[in-house]
Formats: C-alpha cells, sequence, structure tokens
C-alpha cells in the first residue's frame, strides 16, 4: 500500500532540476548512506543510488552548500550497522545483534572502518549544521509529534533546519513532503506523483 501524503513542502524532482550555486541543502541520512558505504547497493533501489549520487555531483560541480546535521552519524551507523549485521548473519545459525556486536572483534573493526569511511567523506563534501537539543527543543519536539507524523530523528533534524534558517532538504523521506515551508528535493515517486496531484510539484 503506498502512502497518503498531504503534501504541504514544495517539492522538486531531482531527476529534473538543475542545481544553482546559491542552493544551501540539508543532505538527509538516507543520501549520505547511498553516497559512502560501500554496500548499500544491497539494501538500496535502482534510482536510490543512481539519482541521489548523481544529483549531488552536480550541487558540488556548480558549488552548491552541502550540509551535514550531526545527528546523521547517529543513524548513518546504526544503517551501516544493521546491514553489516544482516549480511554477516546469513552465513550464521542464529545470532543476535548484540551477539554479533560483542563476540565477533574481526567484524566489529570492519563496522567501525565502513562507518568512519563513510562519515570522513560525509565530512568532506559537507558543512556543519549543529542543532542544540535541550529541554525546549525536546518540547517543541514532542509538542510536534502530536501533530506531525514524523519519527524522532526527524523532529530533531527539523530542528536543526529551524535553527540554521535552511529551507532546503536532499532526501527520500515522504515524511518531509507534510512539512509546510520547506522544499523537498526528492526521487521519490510516490512523493512526487502526490505532489504532482496536489499542486504542490514545482520547477526552478
Amino acid at each position: 500500500m503506498s502512502v497518503n501524503y498531504t503534501v504541504q513542502a514544495n517539492v522538486i524532482d531531482i531527476r529534473h532540476d538543475t542545481p544553482k550555486p546559491e542552493d544551501v541543502f540539508l543532505v538527509d541520512t538516507n543520501v549520505w548512506y547511498w553516497m559512502t558505504y560501500t554496500k548499500a547497493s544491497q539494501t538500496a533501489r535502482p534510482y536510490q543510488i543512481r539519482d541521489y549520487p548523481s544529483y549531488i555531483g552536480r550541487a558540488l560541480s556548480t558549488r552548491s552548500q552541502l550540509c551535514k546535521c550531526g545527528l546523521s552519524l547517529e543513524e548513518l551507523s546504526h544503517r551501516i550497522e544493521k546491514t553489516e549485521y544482516d549480511i554477516f548473519a546469513r552465513t550464521q545459525s542464529t545470532i543476535r545483534p548484540k551477539e554479533y556486536r560483542h563476540n565477533f572483534p574481526a567484524e566489529r573493526l570492519s563496522v567501525v572502518t565502513e562507518i568512519q569511511a563513510a562519515w570522513g567523506q560525509v565530512k568532506s563534501m559537507a558543512k556543519a549544521v549543529d542543532v542544540t537539543i535541550d529541554m525546549d527543543s525536546t518540547d517543541r519536539a514532542l509538542t510536534r509529534m502530536a501533530s506531525d507524523p514524523l519519527d524522532g530523528y526527524d523532529l530533531f533534524i527539523l530542528e536543526a533546519l529551524s535553527q540554521a534558517g535552511i529551507v532546503n532538504v536532499i532526501t527520500d523521506d515522504g515524511d518531509y513532503a507534510i512539512i509546510p515551508g520547506i522544499q523537498l528535493f526528492t526521487a521519490n515517486n510516490n512523493v512526487i506523483e502526490s505532489a504532482r496531484k496536489q499542486g504542490r510539484l514545482i520547477g526552478r
């Protein structure tokens, strides 16, 4: 079943957009994962490892400003470890994630090496945008959660966007489509078609 998005963001199809030198983008973790993790193709759809790296490459060529959030390291490392675990678990009869993390030091070293290499690439391509997570920001996130169907991670990424004054987000995550006041740069066909039907798909 496809997701029924109530699109409030302006949506831009990255397959038909040319980044501009004045553009400032926050790049979501899923895009960093497909761009920087050597085994991302094992879990990605073809368009994810084709269209997003291509768009990021064009943005870098035109000297658009790419930004990262420190929170992305948490999600990126989790996804890489999960993928490495899934690959390793195929060769084992029964192994739990905690056992994988603690009982196989060579595997743990491989996971850490992959994470360090991926994050090193992210750091080389993007400027840091930090978010202050304090009681005020957590209260705002909790309040927003009641009105917007977002996960906790996305709520804090939106807080980072707000604090930095950034409106452009490159992501495959359709949840961002429901956020007013942002421009969602995506290759997610479900989001693009929903935006087209609701008059929120724009060209530049």
